[in-house]
C-alpha cells in the first residue's frame, strides 16, 4: 500500500516563495512518475509538474521559470520549490504517484498566496 504525506503548504505574499514536500511510503516510488497537482475553488484538478523516475522533468506553461520539482530516490520524497509565487497559485496542491495502471493521491496541502 503507497501513502503520500505533503507538507509545506502555507500563506505566503505575492512574490513571495514556498517549498512542498511529498514523502512517500511503498516500494515503488523509485520506478513511478511522480507529480504535483492543485485545485482552486471551483476548478479542476490540474497538472503542475512531474518527474520521472529517471528525474526528467515536465512542467505546466504557468509556473515554468517559477517552480522546479525534484525528487529524491533514496528518501522516497519528492519536493516542489515554488518562487515567484502569484495570487492565483492559490489552491490545495496535492502528490501523486503513477506507476502503471494505479494512480495514489495525497491528502493535499493548502497554498494562499495573498496580494
Amino acid at each position: 500500500q503507497v501513502q503520500l504525506v505533503e507538507s509545506g503548504g502555507g500563506l505566503v505574499q505575492a512574490g513571495g516563495s514556498l517549498s512542498l514536500s511529498c514523502a512517500a511510503s511503498g516500494s515503488i516510488f523509485s520506478f513511478s512518475i511522480m507529480g504535483w497537482y492543485r485545485q482552486a475553488p471551483g476548478k479542476q484538478r490540474e497538472l503542475v509538474a512531474a518527474v520521472t523516475s529517471n528525474s526528467i522533468t515536465t512542467y505546466a506553461d504557468f509556473v515554468k521559470g517559477r517552480f522546479t520539482v525534484s525528487r529524491d530516490n533514496a528518501k522516497n520524497t519528492v519536493l516542489l520549490q515554488m518562487n515567484s509565487l502569484k495570487t492565483e497559485d492559490t489552491g490545495v496542491y496535492y502528490c501523486n504517484l503513477h506507476w502503471g495502471p494505479r494512480n495514489y493521491w495525497g491528502q493535499g496541502t493548502q497554498v494562499t498566496v495573498s496580494s
